[in-house]
């Protein structure tokens, strides 16, 4: 058994097993990233014209992380775990490409850029972006792999785009 596939059971075999830690997970995979979402919107209304140049670098480090893991979709399929095992699933979700993870590169390149602009809030961000990662491989629906490769194109993106087009 390999390293991706023993780490994937360890965690999906806690699924299934309480009914407050499954509730809490789906909470975590399904509902935290809107919350983020919201809170995001939130930050950046308070004071829009402030923080326009957050936003310019979100949208640029999320679409370049977005773009990054649909070209690796499409040049390498990797089977969800619900598809390849079997797996205690809690979410549904169509049989696309796993690897590597969008929302892990969506909310690490979000929670990233957010981070070099404000430590405390970035902190906030990327713990919550680490509980949806890790809830997504208990729910069965990505490889650890998967989530480690979303979080490093994710960082890698904000730091790109951040260092490329903004020098503060």
């Amino acid at each position: 058994m390999n390293l991706d596939i023993y780490i994937f059971s360890q965690i999906n075999n806690l699924a299934l097993k309480h009914l407050w830690l499954d509730a809490l997970v789906i909470f975590l995979a399904k509902y935290l990233p809107w919350l983020l979402i919201g809170v995001l919107v939130l930050f950046l209304i308070k004071d829009f014209r402030k923080y326009c140049k957050i936003v310019e670098k979100v949208l640029l480090a999320v679409i370049f992380s977005g773009v990054i893991v649909q070209l690796i979709r499409f040049i390498w399929y990797r089977p969800r775990p619900f598809i390849a095992e079997e797996v205690n699933l809690l979410l549904s979700h169509s049989p696309t490409g796993s690897f590597p993870s969008g929302h892990a590169a969506f909310f690490f390149a979000l929670s990233t850029i957010i981070y070099f602009q404000n430590k405390k809030a970035g902190l906030f961000f990327l713990f919550a972006s680490l509980l949806i990662g890790l809830s997504r491989i208990f729910s069965g629906l990505h490889w650890p792999f998967d989530i480690l490769a979303g979080i490093i194109l994710g960082i890698f993106s904000a730091w790109l785009i951040n260092k490329l087009f903004f020098k503060d």
